[in-house]
């Protein structure tokens, strides 16, 4: 059994274009995961198993992208003491509000962390991830570091872009 630092389940296969966004942030930082698609309502047994077998495969972090009625992350949070990111996904009448909902209100003892709806806050998922992964993996922190890093030298460049802008305007 290969060994994964995440586990990314969604409730869709039509939840990829969302996700996708934080696979590619697990990877930048260097993390060995898995993307599975599972629904809390329509494959609950294969949730209970996924979850499983990605705590026997040494996963420390789950992140849970759904929409709608949301109830993935609270499904996996009720299974796992590992920390549970949830991810709500826009869409539905409320384009993510309902689902941004149902994620974050969890009862005491089962707690989902809960990110912005959709992109954003899939990357901000993978990258807290980063961050709970770096507390016992020097790489992982010193890769979050990095990125760290790399967006202050862009604010930077952007405050030289706009200064340039400036003296050549006056």
């Amino acid at each position: 059994m290969e060994t994964i630092d995440v586990a990314v389940l969604m409730g869709s296969a039509s939840d990829w274009p969302v996700v996708k966004p934080a696979v590619e942030v697990l990877r930048s930082l260097g993390l060995r995961f898995e993307v599975h698609v599972s629904s809390a309502h329509r494959t609950p047994e294969r949730t209970v198993e996924l979850v499983r077998r990605a705590e026997e495969a040494g996963a420390r972090v789950f992140i849970c992208a759904a929409g709608m009625a949301a109830h993935l992350a609270g499904a996996v949070a009720a299974l796992t003491t590992r920390p549970v990111l949830g991810v709500p996904l826009p869409g539905g009448v409320l384009d993510g509000v309902d689902a941004l909902l149902s994620t974050v209100q969890m009862p005491p003892g089962i707690p989902v962390a809960t990110f912005a709806v959709g992109a954003a806050g899939a990357k901000n998922a993978a990258h807290f991830a980063g961050q709970i992964i770096g507390l016992e993996n020097p790489r992982a922190a010193a890769a979050v570091a990095e990125v760290r890093r790399r967006g202050a030298a862009r604010v930077e460049a952007g405050e030289a872009a706009v200064a340039d802008d400036l003296r050549g305007t006056q």
